[in-house]
């Protein structure tokens, strides 16, 4: 089933299939926060110092301001103190774009939006925290228009509602390939839009909305909500500048599992798909859930992250919800599909690593693998970033997916 084609160069993959699930996290779930403020405060300090997620990338000495001004776990202080910083940054990038300092204006918008982004994070669950998304949007679109190229902002249609996304578009490359991004629970398709240089690098581009139940998604996370994958599809083919016989989806934690989805129920409109870290059927159970939500791997509050993109408030609510949505309930496992790259790391204490032994093993086409051993959600380690997860195992991958038909006919067809 851990197929790989000869001609498709990717000789630096270490593919390893170990059949056994790494050790229980010991942790009960809890609705409560699994760690106390001082204990939050210092490994958020520590992740921002060592460049971890969900906060890396973001300053020390910013980090080091923001929490010296938190005395509890209180969320909307957690976003006052956040978003403080973020209007810092926020007001001097205006500034700098009426003086027509323009390249100083983009870095400072886009250190808004990180700041905004950590101040509602995981989720715009309190007042303070929701003006924290939006200023954080507003971030970004400024951002976004100081990029070459530039980030297109699209509104599609959908069932009396809208679609809201993103779309990037490499220079000189018509019409474009493209690659649908899907974000996580916590990430948003801003996160997802942003640093693929190597894409359109590539002549590859980027488009990107917010997978169910998160950011401005207008269905929660249930059976059927791919239909607004479905959607951006459609209105892709309408687009003359892609090349809508040519996409490839890449869905991220979460997001993997509808990347998942729509390899199945999308196969002939895509090329291939990559399931980061996604949810295939183990992680819907109560057993899981029970070990997963007090995992220390998430930073804080796991449990109202996830149950908002179901839209459920109680424990109960959400045991009983999750089930619905497993691949393999809805009968999609061992259907014709589309080729899947299917990576996470044995040790991920938020998906279960049998859930992609499970879709590896599950038939319908063609898949690789990569399990990184020593890794965490979506397979990062210390050894193996994201970053560098993204470069030398899944952009390779994708590549030579989206070669023209004349030249990658056999890759195409998985043959």
């Amino acid at each position: 089933m851990n197929r790989f084609d000869r001609s498709f160069a990717l000789r630096r993959i270490a593919t390893l299939l170990v059949f056994a699930l790494a050790g229980a996290v010991a942790a009960a779930a809890q609705m409560a926060p699994t760690r106390t403020w001082e204990e939050l405060k210092q490994e958020t300090q520590r992740r921002v110092d060592k460049n971890l997620g969900p906060v890396g990338g973001l300053k020390s000495d910013d980090a080091r301001e923001a929490l010296a001004n938190i005395q509890s776990l209180d969320r909307d202080e957690w976003a006052a103190a956040w978003s403080a910083i973020a209007e810092r940054y926020d007001k001097r990038a205006k500034s700098e774009e009426a003086d027509k300092n323009t390249p100083a204006a983009r870095d400072d918008y886009f250190w808004a939006f990180r700041y905004y982004t950590a101040a509602r994070w995981p989720v715009p669950n309190s007042p303070g925290k929701q003006k924290a998304y939006q200023n954080a949007l507003a971030a970004f679109r400024n951002y976004g228009r100081f990029l070459d190229p530039p980030i297109e902002i699209v509104r599609i249609p959908f069932e009396g509602k809208e679609i809201a996304g993103y779309i990037r578009l490499p220079k000189d490359v018509r019409p474009a390939p493209m690659v649908l991004m899907i974000n996580g629970t916590d990430s948003r398709k801003e996160d997802e839009i942003q640093g693929r240089d190597s894409l359109f690098r590539a002549g590859i581009g980027v488009v990107a909305v917010d997978m169910p139940g998160t950011g401005e998604s207008p269905v929660k996370a249930d059976v059927g909500s791919e239909r607004i994958f479905s959607r951006v599809l459609d209105y892709l083919a309408t687009r003359p500048e892609v090349d809508s016989k040519r996409i490839v989806a890449w869905g991220v934690s979460y997001g993997g599992h509808w990347a998942a989805n729509i390899a199945y129920t999308e196969k002939d409109r895509l090329r291939g798909a990559v399931v980061q870290g996604g949810p295939v059927h183990d992680y819907y159970t109560a057993e899981w859930q029970k070990e997963s939500l007090g995992t220390p791997e998430y930073l804080f509050d796991l449990f109202a992250a996830r149950a908002a993109i179901y839209g459920v408030k109680s424990l109960d609510e959400f045991y009983a919800y999750g089930p619905r949505l497993s691949l393999k309930t809805q009968g999609f496992l061992g259907w014709p599909s589309a080729p899947m790259l299917v990576l996470n790391g044995e040790k991920d204490s938020q998906v279960p690593i049998s859930d992609l032994y499970l879709l590896m093993q599950s038939g319908g086409a063609v898949k690789w693998s990569w399990v990184n051993p020593d890794g965490g959600h979506t397979g990062r380690s210390q050894e193996w970033p994201n970053s560098r997860i993204g470069e030398e195992i899944v952009m390779p991958w994708i590549q030579a997916r989206l070669e023209p038909a004349s030249e990658g006919k056999h890759l195409h067809s998985g043959q």
